[in-house]
């Protein structure tokens, strides 16, 4: 039996293996919380946004001013984009086992012949010393899966973090920006990957946590 994986859902396998088993297995499910729709907003009208500086071949001010991002453009491939931003789609990967790996990635930054990953994120606070390091497989699974399409990316990706600074006496919430780079470690990825697929062709994980015990 082939298995389809996630970001998310080897972000779960490290959270509770048996809840990740018994998911993938489709005995159980553990339930969904709330999902804040704020995010999902946000990250709506910043592809919107970045469109904009995608088809004038530049960059948005909240990058175009970095040092990190000198002499990038915004990947210029509209119809590939909507592909990999959907959560249906995806960038996907299949073993020989028809094992089978994707992920949606927000958006792609050129630099030459290289691509770069770059993720929105919206916090209500200010960053913390260990914020982007909860982000790092995520990033590193879409670097694996981007080479593993035939892609070169560079070896780092980018997170930027939009928090709320203040509400203008318009009406308008001014954001401020925060751009953190991060160098890519595919073989992190490979390894998740690697063990997700040793745990599922095993028996079910014996310990539980609160959301799967007795099940």
């Amino acid at each position: 039996m082939p298995f389809k994986l996630s970001p998310s859902a080897i972000n779960l396998m490290n959270e509770c293996p048996r809840c990740f088993w018994l998911t993938l297995h489709k005995v159980w499910k553990r339930p969904a919380g709330i999902f804040p729709s704020l995010p999902s907003g946000m990250d709506r009208i910043l592809k919107i946004h970045f469109e904009k500086f995608r088809d004038k071949e530049t960059l948005p001010p909240e990058l175009y001013e970095n040092g990190h991002c000198k002499n990038m453009k915004v990947f210029n491939d509209p119809e590939k984009m909507k592909i990999w931003q959907s959560n249906f789609k995806g960038i996907s990967w299949k073993d020989e086992e028809e094992n089978e790996l994707h992920g949606a990635v927000d958006n792609i930054l050129v630099n030459g012949k290289k691509l770069i990953v770059l993720d929105y994120k919206t916090r209500g606070y200010a960053l913390k010393e260990d914020t982007a390091e909860h982000y790092r497989l995520q990033q590193n699974i879409y670097n694996f899966l981007l080479r593993k399409n035939g892609y070169e990316t560079e070896d780092f990706f980018f997170l930027l973090f939009y928090v709320p600074k203040e509400v203008m006496e318009t009406g308008e919430v001014i954001f401020d920006t925060e751009l953190v780079k991060m160098n890519v470690d595919v073989k992190m990825a490979e390894k998740a990957w690697t063990d997700a697929l040793k745990l599922l062709k095993g028996d079910c994980p014996t310990k539980s946590c609160e959301w799967c015990l007795g099940r």
